[in-house]
């Protein structure tokens, strides 16, 4: 697996558009999240659907067609230097076929964050652009309104990337071992869902998986991954890096299912590594190449995330 190409990081009074592919987003944090990046010296612009709510389906923020839309104007506007995602829930799917991937190229690099159903534009803009895109806090995320390390650790990889060159671990080895690729992953439900789809990546071979997911039942968590497993999408895969897993089932009982279904790949697998639906969630830049230490719990970055 190659490494990706790395956009530009930001600047004091970067442009960045706000868009929400996917599910509505309450108006009170929206303006909480702007207020933190004005705050950041940046110049946030919501795009025009973000606040809307699908007329028959109210767990999508407005129509497949605007929300595409609102995505697609915001990158490909040069004034606009990052996009960032207002939140997750459902939807990207829906609308992913809907955007002009040849346009979206031609606009050339620019920071793309965001995470949850976010997952699947983070496949689609590694597979169709050959970008580096970050998982991370998005604008209006209860976690990046409330939560001080969520947010210096996102401000430092937009402004400062040298500076979070490794991430650590709060959890210790499932499987020991070192390992290098490139990373990639996000939501395991969403990576299931994505198998047999245009943006889908034949399979992990060569990368640093990362995995997490939310309010999933062990079955459920089970079915995603034995999906992987059956599909060969995990075999190659260097190493695996377990972030969140908050309200799932006690973690003894999921943790035990992660040796069941990853530990016969033979690869080294840390945990709790602090991304996800988690307090304080950290910043993971995907595309980048990097070497996993699963004993020590480090995560270290071959370069910066953003050139």
């Amino acid at each position: 697996m190659k490494a990706l190409v790395r956009p530009r990081r930001l600047a004091p009074g970067a442009r960045v558009a706000v868009v929400a592919p996917s599910g509505p987003v309450p108006e009170e944090r929206l303006q909480a999240g702007l207020d933190i990046l004005r705050g950041w010296d940046l110049d946030p612009v919501v795009a025009p659907h973000v606040l809307d709510r699908h007329g028959t389906f109210d767990y999508l923020a407005g129509t497949d067609a605007d929300r595409a839309a609102d995505l697609q104007s915001a990158w490909c506007d040069p004034t606009v230097d990052a996009v960032l995602c207002a939140r997750g829930g459902y939807g990207v799917q829906r609308m992913a076929e809907l955007l002009d991937w040849d346009a979206l190229r031609a606009a050339g690099p620019k920071v793309f964050l965001g995470f949850s159903d976010i997952t699947a534009l983070h496949e689609a803009f590694a597979t169709r652009l050959g970008l580096v895109t970050l998982h991370g806090p998005m604008a209006a995320g209860t976690d990046f309104i409330k939560n001080a390390r969520a947010q210096e650790q996102l401000r430092a990889t937009l402004f400062e990337p040298e500076s979070v060159r490794t991430l650590t671990s709060s959890g210790q080895a499932l499987v020991p071992g070192r390992a290098r690729g490139v990373l990639l992953g996000g939501c395991l439900s969403l990576l299931a869902a994505d198998l047999g789809t245009p943006h889908a990546r034949p399979s992990a071979r060569g990368g640093l998986l990362c995995l997490e997911d939310v309010n999933e039942e062990t079955y459920r968590l089970d079915r995603y991954l034995t999906q992987l497993l059956r599909a060969g999408w995990l075999d190659g895969v260097t190493g695996i890096l377990l972030g969140s897993w908050e309200q799932c089932d006690p973690y003894d009982r999921v943790r035990a299912l992660f040796l069941d279904r990853l530990g016969g790949l033979g690869v080294p697998i840390a945990e709790e590594f602090g991304f996800g639906h988690c307090e304080g969630a950290l910043t993971v830049p995907f595309g980048v190449p990097a070497e996993l230490d699963a004993e020590a719990g480090t995560l270290t970055l071959d370069v910066p995330a953003l050139a």
